[in-house]
């Protein structure tokens, strides 16, 4: 694999690899963000990558623009995953990974082990505060923590202009900017939209684990937010009635749908808004399909008469007619 070109001053030349440059160390990372053609745009990840890391990474690339760099970082974090998690299974496919960064123009992937991480064992990390106690943060005790700890020192570390976060990871997204307001972090910090198969489920790298057929109960997730967003014009107890009817049908299916917990949330505190709500919320669920978890969110706009469509109900998403339009 290509590693750049060196100049005439001996410094390595990185500002249009035909291949991003692979670099595993924090001394190789300094060195060559000294090198990196601004502005510097990271997008983190945890690798096997997939169609949704895409998105990120494309947007990265535009607010780069064609002489800037796009940065991707793949490390599988051992402080997010509890005891019990998937940590020793999560794939690790780098050169798919390596290939899929080629695709997408990425200039540089910084790739570290722990070790390179983590030179000695954190005993500071970043609280959450209380929005990261909720739904996720209840369900995985100590999981924003993890989360945060790791995205903040790789700010540390590759010292980007901005940074892309996709959009199905809602909570962890807007804990990235309470942090880096509350930290005063000079990173801009900017939203990929979610992205979603041809058959509706949100991509996530653990789809992989899924079964035909627990992929094909897992679709009930997409159908419930759609059922969600059709009645959302009632208000919200419709919203969370019509997408409870869908989950409720695939608890009893064959694989069965283990729901972990499904709110309608303020964006900004993830508090349930309440029955009287009205306005913009996001809905937010996680399930169980077998021993996979998964999660997906949609933006709605509670009351608000022109998310009810003529001739289309809940009913119909519930039945799978209607797939399309989350947001």
């Amino acid at each position: 694999m290509s590693t750049g070109r060196a100049s005439s001053k001996g410094c390595i030349d990185i500002a249009r690899p035909s291949v991003p440059i692979l670099i595993r160390t924090r001394k190789g990372m300094a060195a060559a963000r000294r090198a990196l053609p601004g502005p510097v745009v990271l997008v983190p990840t945890m690798g096997a990558l997939h169609d949704g890391h895409r998105s990120p990474l494309r947007v990265a690339r535009e607010y780069a623009g064609p002489d800037g760099s796009v940065l991707a970082s793949i490390f599988v974090n051992p402080l997010q995953f509890g005891p019990t998690e998937d940590f020793d299974r999560y794939p690790r496919p780098i050169e798919h990974d390596l290939a899929v960064c080629a695709e997408e123009r990425v200039t540089a992937v910084f790739q570290p082990d722990a070790a390179q991480m983590y030179p000695t064992p954190p005993t500071v990390t970043v609280n959450p505060g209380p929005a990261g106690r909720l739904l996720e943060g209840r369900s995985r005790p100590g999981f924003f923590d993890g989360v945060l700890t790791v995205v903040l020192k790789l700010f540390h570390l590759t010292e980007p202009d901005a940074a892309v976060f996709g959009a199905k990871d809602a909570q962890q997204l807007a804990l990235i900017r309470h942090m880096v307001a509350d930290l005063d972090l000079a990173v801009q910090i900017i939203e990929a939209p979610l992205h979603r198969d041809p058959d509706g489920l949100a991509a996530s790298s653990r789809n992989a684990y899924l079964s035909a057929a627990e992929r094909a109960s897992a679709l009930a997730l997409s159908r419930a937010l759609t059922a969600a967003r059709l009645a959302a014009g009632w208000g919200a107890e419709a919203a969370l009635a019509a997408a409870g009817a869908v989950l409720d049908e695939a608890a009893v299916a064959s694989p069965p749908v283990g729901l972990d917990y499904l709110v309608l949330a303020d964006p900004d505190t993830f508090g349930d808004v309440g029955t009287n709500h009205r306005g913009p919320a996001l809905m937010l669920l996680a399930a169980n399909v077998g021993t996979t978890r998964l999660i997906d969110n949609a933006r709605l706009q509670i009351g608000a008469a022109t998310d009810i469509q003529d001739g289309t109900t809940a009913a119909n998403a519930r039945s799978g007619e209607t797939t399309g339009g989350l947001a």
